[in-house]
């Protein structure tokens, strides 16, 4: 499936009666703002908020020469890294690879959150990348970091920032850096509105970690997000009252939703299944064999 069908799929799959799902590729990408007309050249093209979501590395580097995310897992040997992910991939590629790189080298763990399973693990991994990409100064030659330590994760990125300090749900103003490449990851569900991944942070970070995550806005911006240790178990005196463990319910409420796509598109394969669900490929054919590979 390639990339702009991809998008238009995931649209609908997130939203039911999304009018991208009756768009072609071009009219999809105009309503989405990545194909303009320069009012006084007359010019009209694909804008670098479409080459950055679809483009390949050479036409993003010919645009952006300092374009670059580096992704690093750094637990036993802390003097440089025990695995590590240069990407110079689009946006689009670059969020599955980032997501998949947490989940990875971190521990997973469900809950039953306002009666529905949530893998905090996945919420978490999904508010740190989606604020890496979109948040960002791409003219900066300042590489995007994403680093992995044994009790914290950790971003930091250039920023076009509009105030200097640590925020927090009660002192900040939500302001789009890059505002058509958020919208678009909105529309796809890689992303909640405007302003919600602070909140969204907060909340599941207390829960994973009994911890509170730490946004400090400046030239650089630095997000750091507290991490139990592998291994480590959450008492239960450090769950929340509203917040329970979930086990055996997480595999049957997950195959029901296979089966609801595969009801729709019975041609899904593994591999698409499993990024419209945020889950791994190996739990798409563990629960679903018959899925094409």
């Amino acid at each position: 499936m390639d990339l702009v069908g991809k998008a238009r799929q995931m649209a609908v799959n997130k939203f039911k009666d999304h009018p991208w799902g009756n768009m072609t590729d071009m009219e999809l990408l105009r309503s989405a703002g990545l194909y303009e007309k320069d009012m006084e050249s007359g010019k009209e093209g694909f804008n670098m908020a479409c080459i950055l979501l679809f483009g390949k590395p050479v036409a993003i580097q010919s645009c952006v020469p300092g374009y670059k995310t580096d992704a690093i897992y750094r637990v036993e040997n802390v003097d440089r890294y025990d695995d590590r992910l240069i990407l110079e991939n689009n946006l689009l590629e670059s969020y599955s690879l980032l997501i998949d790189f947490i989940k990875k080298h971190t521990d997973d763990k469900f809950f039953l959150i306002d009666g529905i399973n949530i893998s905090v693990r996945t919420a978490i991994a999904r508010e740190i990348v989606s604020n890496l990409l979109v948040h960002r100064e791409f003219k900066s030659a300042f590489p995007a970091k994403l680093i992995i330590e044994k009790d914290k994760i950790w971003t930091e990125n250039w920023s076009r920032t509009q105030w200097k300090g640590r925020i927090s749900p009660t002192n900040f103003t939500p302001y789009p850096k890059n505002p058509i490449i958020a919208k678009f990851f909105v529309n796809i569900g890689y992303a909640d509105s405007l302003g919600s991944g602070v909140r969204n942070l907060y909340k599941y970070t207390k829960i994973y970690s009994d911890a509170e995550p730490v946004f400090e806005e400046d030239d650089v911006f630095r997000l750091i997000v507290p991490m139990r240790p592998a291994g480590a178990v959450l008492t239960s005196d450090r769950i929340n009252s509203q917040v329970t463990k979930v086990t055996g319910k997480v595999t049957d409420v997950t195959e029901k939703r296979i089966i609801e796509l595969l009801k729709d598109n019975s041609r899904y394969k593994t591999v698409e299944l499993a990024e419209m669900l945020d889950i791994s490929r190996k739990t798409v054919s563990r629960i679903y064999p018959e899925t094409r590979q």
